[in-house]
């Protein structure tokens, strides 16, 4: 069952449109810093989605609530890295992972939006989820204090293998912060399963978008 009653709020026009021969570059503002982003019409994976924008926007105006700085942080189906970014930028020690395809344009992205800068250096992974978990993640090394999750559910046939990566990497302890386009039935779906296993929240909601933006912790026995 969802606890609390969650805020309403509206995605920010954070990023700034610019005439330029590159369609596929974004730019934003969070926390401060301009995000150069290079966005890929050959995956999912590389666009910038609204969840994203949602919970950067969300962790860069709650900082007392959810302090990132010198915690570990996990974003699981990363994308761009906006998000993973701006988990940087406000002092985590970032992994960021994704599928092997999007990895290249991943990297790029965190590498020239973190480089120079005072901050832990992120780290970019594969996961392939509910693959290879205990061999690449195991539980006696990683430990998350946050794992990051935008826009991974929706119309695919890895949701069940992505309910057991969040099983998986979600500790007492360890804060999972979930913001999603909810446009399909399978969306709701997966929201339902999440709550039979876990304390759920819903933060904010961000009716323009449809996007809700969730906090997920271990049940304490």
């Amino acid at each position: 069952s969802l606890t609390g009653s969650p805020v309403t709020l509206k995605i920010l026009q954070n990023w700034v449109p610019r005439v330029s021969h590159y369609f596929d570059k974004e730019h934003y503002t969070y926390v401060g810093h301009q995000i150069v982003i290079q966005e890929s019409i050959e995956h999912f994976g590389a666009v910038v989605w609204p969840g994203a924008l949602a919970l950067s926007q969300y962790l860069e105006s709650n900082q007392e609530q959810f302090n990132l700085k010198d915690k570990k942080v996990l974003e699981i189906g990363a994308g761009t890295g906006l998000l993973s970014i701006v988990a940087c930028i406000l002092g985590a020690h970032v992994t960021a992972t994704d599928l092997p395809e999007v990895l290249e344009n991943l990297s790029y992205n965190i590498s020239r939006n973190t480089q120079n800068m005072n901050m832990h250096k992120p780290e970019v992974r594969k996961l392939v989820w509910g693959e290879g978990l205990n061999e690449d993640f195991p539980v006696s090394t990683y430990h998350y204090d946050f794992i990051l999750a935008t826009d991974v559910v929706y119309h695919h046939a890895a949701l069940d293998p992505l309910l057991a990566t969040m099983v998986y990497f979600c500790k007492p302890g360890t804060v999972l912060l979930w913001a999603n386009k909810f446009r399909f039935s399978t969306d709701y779906e997966f929201l339902e399963k999440l709550c039979n296993i876990f304390n759920t929240t819903v933060l904010a909601e961000f009716p323009e978008s449809n996007v809700k933006l969730l906090k997920v912790t271990v049940r304490e026995n």
